[in-house]
């Protein structure tokens, strides 16, 4: 019974690790962009939900109304403002504005909110508990778990059926000639992106409330977003969710062998599918 509660715990926590992801995932996907700021953008989320409930009172859970469009915002003045002018053939000056980005966000936050680690007060929610045969599941992992999958299948729903994402696959699989039918890319980029910061701005709220944070703590995130994400598929919505399930039961597995095997399990599963399938398990098939 150990056993199976550390798989499930771990497939629970495979719901955060997938909302890390799904915003590196969207991007990747619609203008190759990667986003070596991500994590940082995550904790950004994070401290802007810390300043609402501190500032109004309300819940953690209710200042998503405000800190998704905050985020959703600055995603598309971003992408209009700076990273669409970086976009090209060559990867690398997307890549070091981004890491720029990444070291003005984490000096930003820590001259604004100083070193010290900080946690969102969610009442019950934090330990409250239900039982499910022998196990006991937490209503926070199980809440992140659902979140995930609805926020990955909104995502996958918007890009098959609707007129947004037909406009994310035409410019994902051809920019010039969807320009020329009429679409304006650097819109669509910027678009692409206030949503990627949005579903950002979930993972950040639900990491706030599961444990403390401090400015430092981008980077690491930011693995675990793109090895549930290379574990998954590149561009793959759904694999992204499989990777990050992936990810935090070979995390949880481990640490029940050795605590402190934990993060080093998790890295040695990526290490071993990146080996046997460097595509992913589940890569996007172009049509």
């Amino acid at each position: 019974m150990d056993w199976l509660n550390a798989v499930v715990q771990g497939t629970l926590l495979g719901g955060l690790y997938a909302l890390f992801a799904a915003g590196l995932s969207l991007i990747f996907g619609v203008m190759r962009l990667v986003n070596i700021g991500h994590g940082d953008f995550i904790v950004l989320a994070a401290y802007l939900g810390l300043t609402v409930t501190t500032a109004t009172g309300l819940h953690p859970l209710l200042a998503l109304i405000v800190v998704v469009p905050t985020m959703g915002v600055i995603g598309y003045v971003l992408q209009r403002g700076l990273l669409n002018q970086t976009l090209g053939d060559d990867l690398l000056p997307p890549l070091l504005v981004t890491f720029g980005l990444s070291v003005i966000l984490q000096n930003g936050l820590l001259e604004v909110y100083s070193a010290d680690p900080q946690k969102m007060e969610a009442g019950a929610l934090e330990t409250a508990s239900f039982a499910v045969g022998g196990l006991n599941l937490g209503v926070l992992p199980v809440l992140t778990f659902a979140v995930a999958v609805a926020v990955i299948w909104g995502l996958q729903w918007t890009f098959y059926h609707t007129a947004l994402g037909r406009a994310f696959r035409a410019v994902s699989d051809n920019q010039d000639i969807a320009q020329l039918m009429g679409l304006n890319r650097r819109h669509i980029f910027g678009v692409a992106m206030a949503l990627a910061l949005g579903v950002t701005a979930i993972a950040g709220i639900l990491l706030g409330i599961r444990t403390s944070f401090d400015p430092s703590i981008g980077g690491g995130r930011l693995i675990f977003g793109f090895e549930a994400v290379i574990i998954g598929g590149l561009g793959n919505l759904w694999g992204t969710l499989a990777g990050g399930v992936i990810l935090g039961v070979a995390q949880t597995v481990g640490a029940k062998i050795d605590p402190g095997w934990q993060i080093l399990s998790g890295h040695l599963a990526f290490l071993f599918i990146l080996a046997i399938r460097p595509n992913g398990l589940f890569p996007r098939i172009s049509a």
